[in-house]
């Protein structure tokens, strides 16, 4: 779950991480009211689940209350178009009016879990401001790591070694350190998934101060956060989404192409997704059943590909482990039934009652798309999306 900037602020706040002075707003007025309270130069920031707001005009400097209001009403009921938006944009309900910083540098400050070593990570870098990814492409060495056990505090001598290797001015060491052990306290305590600085602002006047804030939680820990989970905005999922939360489908994603995927498992479906490129199509989404057998998800599913407009054809890939093909298979036939699979469906079954699934499907006298492998059922969804 992912949560705005001004509510992961707040929680900076609380574990004693410094933020610059401010207050959240969804009116221009407000926002006036609020630069006239802090009474500096402010920046006018827009809230939503987003990065590259910068870069899409959702950020605006202003010096006076009265330019922040004009700031605020050209950011607010628009929908702002990033790189990671989608070129349909996301609303934009609210904005964050905050005091203006005088910068000397910008510093990146991360936690989040390594799959390798499945251990938390600390991640540093003296490149600051910039997509952590992009730093990462273009120069790896400036990207600092501390593995640590998922126990706070986090260990006093890799907090420094991390000062070091940023090459920052020892007088700024004890604050980096502090800051780094109160933002993984957080992210344990929170059960995140992700709690990140961009960047992390070396003042002109020596302070360590999180112009930014990003926090994820891992939604199979929410029962134990209720306070987060009503944090929760709605409003920043897309119609796809919501329905998709809806039907109880959690693990789902839209994406920009028209082959609609119904997979069992998150490795077996980014598989899908890359030997559907392969094969030169573009899937309209991520989406991973899980390995319940229930029917009643698989017909779900095609209430979501039913919605899409963009879907031209669904390919289904399951591997029956846990799951049972035969299940899948009578999900399926359940669907069609129900008017729900009105497009070219290809069908791909291994594994647990395969050949029970394959007999449930031949015997329901509807029409399915066999496949005998990925790399066929893949090939089969993208010939039939581009007809």
């Amino acid at each position: 779950m992912k949560i705005h900037e001004y509510q992961a602020k707040a929680i900076f706040k609380a574990f004693g991480i410094a933020v610059p002075a401010g207050d959240v707003a969804s009116s221009a007025v407000e926002a006036g009211r609020i630069t006239s309270d802090i009474n500096k130069a402010v920046v006018v920031k827009a809230q939503i689940h987003a990065g590259g707001r910068g870069k899409g005009g959702g950020i605006k400097n202003a010096r006076t209350p009265g330019e922040a209001e004009l700031a605020a009403s050209s950011i607010l009921s628009r929908r702002l178009v990033t790189a990671q938006t989608g070129p349909e944009g996301t609303r934009v309900t609210r904005v964050l009016v905050e005091e203006a910083t005088d910068i000397a540098q910008e510093l990146y400050l991360g936690v989040t879990v390594d799959s390798t070593t499945r251990l938390p990570v600390i991640i540093a870098s003296s490149r600051g401001g910039m997509d952590i990814e992009e730093v990462s492409r273009t120069a790896p060495g400036e990207i600092l790591k501390a593995f640590v056990e998922p126990y706070p505090p986090a260990p006093a001598f890799q907090l420094r070694k991390l000062c070091y290797g940023l090459k920052l001015d020892v007088q700024l060491h004890a604050q980096a350190q502090d800051i780094a052990s109160r933002l993984f306290q957080l992210f344990m305590e929170k059960d995140c998934s992700l709690a990140e600085i961009n960047p992390l602002a070396v003042t002109t006047d020596g302070k360590l101060l999180a112009l930014d804030a990003k926090l994820q939680f891992d939604d199979n820990a929410l029962f134990r956060h209720q306070d987060i989970a009503s944090l929760s905005d709605p409003e920043q999922e897309t119609d796809m989404e919501r329905l998709a939360s809806n039907l109880q489908i959690k693990n789902y994603v839209k994406l920009d192409g028209n082959i609609g995927c119904l997979v069992n498992g998150a490795g077996l479906a980014m598989a899908v997704l890359d030997m559907i490129s392969l094969a030169g199509g573009r899937a309209a989404n991520f989406l991973d059943i899980g390995t319940l057998n229930n029917s009643e998800r698989v017909v779900n599913a095609f209430k979501l590909f039913n919605s899409d407009d963009r879907v031209k054809s669904v390919l289904v890939n399951i591997f029956g482990g846990m799951a049972r093909a035969d299940i899948i298979a009578a999900g399926l036939v359940e669907a069609a039934r129900a008017g729900l699979a009105n497009k070219p469906v290809v069908v791909r079954l291994a594994g647990t009652n395969m050949e029970e699934g394959k007999r449930i499907l031949m015997d329901s006298g509807l029409r399915f798309i066999y496949a005998g492998d990925m790399q066929e059922a893949a090939t089969k969804a993208t010939e039939l999306a581009t007809q």
